[in-house]
């Protein structure tokens, strides 16, 4: 903790304290740099929201994080169920995922100025009010089998994804005592990984059954226009409430030059080409492993099957988040991130080499290598310069695309030669990881300053 004569500073916190200090580290350069927050020995303080006002933003936050951990793993499920009915090859289904991340790239910036202009709270609903009308138009698509329309509504909803991807993982922090901040993130994440785990359960029925089946096409509607209800109701739910944070106040601007000394900070471009290789390779496998676990070579499943066993690769990152916070605990993260993707690496070489139910095992165990990348790769790449990092955090959102581009790239490996082969893609990924881990072993102290 800073003492009482100076500004608390990111050298202050020790970096070695376990992943509720790395999750605690964000917090503080967040709340420091996004609002009008000044120095307790300068006499000044922020104002917080008051408890019955913060405890109903943690309510309406429950439903952003769940609704958009469920969005992101239904989506994955619509590849396999487009090659069964329209018999795409591997590259043309995943432009599936293409069209759904790349909205990080191209969006990213331009949303950030709605959310300053407009506040957290009106642009969480204008969010959430895409997802739920492109949700519907999904569900038109889908059920019609439009590939076109598919990828269409895809980007028009995953533009309503990046605006809760950005303000979400920040409104919290920013109006809440660091106390109660951190164990409030904590769980937030939690229901985002339970979406995750029950996408690929419930959605797999609705989906993959009907696409093995003579089943009618618009039961594969339902979950989409399920889903689009559940955003409707969600916007309305801040819609009322948009004036929430009214004592809290906006963002502020950033400057042209402030954006491109962001854009040169070596740390964080290292960060941005993690981030990048974490999402795309998470991505890659967590929507090929329906068609992986249906070869004949390792379990032959049936689609609806290998559909909801995908939720054990999900589930793995849930538990392994809890896992992780203990194993940080006084420990390096840049040296637990180095081994969790080492892990990864060799788990993906197994499923490669290996068949049957040691490949399926080893592949679906990755998702518990990639429970603590991403807050840890965020935390490690962030500058020192507290007053960047809403737009450093900006960056390393956009550098999510990765999720766009591995995946579309897999595919053309897949159909050169073959689905199995083609994993090798996300397991050099993992290997960037592994370097940049490596990198920031070497040139961060094991022990800076007191712990906060």
């Amino acid at each position: 903790m800073s003492g009482p004569g100076r500004p608390q500073r990111f050298l202050d916190i020790d970096v070695n304290a376990g992943f509720d200090r790395k999750v605690r580290f964000s917090v503080v350069v967040l709340r420091k740099s996004i609002s009008p927050l000044r120095s307790r020995s300068m006499g000044h303080h922020r104002d917080v929201l008051d408890d019955r006002s913060a405890t109903s933003l943690f309510r309406l936050c429950v439903g952003i994080y769940f609704i958009g951990g469920f969005t992101n793993a239904l989506v994955g499920l619509l590849v396999p169920r487009l090659r069964l009915l329209l018999g795409l090859s591997h590259t043309h289904a995943l432009m599936v995922q293409l069209a759904f991340h790349s909205s990080y790239l191209l969006f990213a910036l331009p949303i950030t100025a709605i959310l300053v202009r407009a506040g957290y709270m009106r642009g969480i609903a204008a969010g959430l009010s895409l997802m739920a009308a492109s949700g519907l138009a999904l569900a038109v698509a889908t059920s019609t089998l439009h590939y076109a329309g598919v990828l269409l509504a895809l980007l028009v909803l995953a533009s309503g994804v990046t605006f809760l991807q950005i303000a979400g993982n920040i409104v919290v922090p920013v109006v809440e005592p660091m106390a109660r901040a951190v164990p409030r993130m904590t769980m937030l994440q939690g229901f985002n990984s339970l979406g995750t785990v029950l996408a690929p359960l419930v959605g797999a029925r609705f989906l993959l059954q009907s696409a093995s089946t003579s089943t009618s096409s618009l039961w594969a509607a339902l979950p989409f226009v399920g889903t689009a209800t559940a955003t409707a109701v969600l916007a309305i739910a801040f819609i009322s409430r948009r004036n929430l944070l009214r004592s809290i106040g906006r963002p502020r601007r950033a400057s042209a030059a402030r954006l491109s000394d962001i854009l040169s900070n070596r740390r964080l471009l290292a960060g941005s080409a993690a981030i990048f290789c974490y999402v795309g390779a998470e991505v890659t496998i967590g929507t090929l492993l329906v068609e992986y676990l249906t070869l004949p070579t390792v379990l032959a499943l049936s689609p609806v099957e290998a559909g909801q066993l995908v939720s054990l690769y999900w589930a793995g990152a849930m538990i392994g988040r809890f896992v992780g916070a203990r194993l940080l605990v006084g420990r390096s993260p840049a040296r637990l991130l180095l081994a969790a993707a080492a892990a990864a690496t060799l788990l993906v070489l197994v499923s490669v080499a290996a068949t049957g139910p040691v490949g399926a095992i080893a592949l679906l165990a990755v998702g518990l290598c990639n429970a603590t990348m991403y807050p840890v790769i965020f935390a490690l790449s962030l500058p020192d310069d507290m007053s960047t990092a809403p737009y450093a955090s900006m960056v390393l959102c956009m550098a999510v695309v990765g999720g766009a581009i591995v995946p579309f790239a897999t595919g053309v490996a897949a159909d050169a030669f073959g689905l199995t082969p083609s994993l090798l893609l996300p397991a050099s990924c993992y290997v960037v990881i592994i370097l940049f881990a490596w990198l920031r072993q070497r040139t961060m102290p094991l022990h800076v300053g007191n712990p906060a």
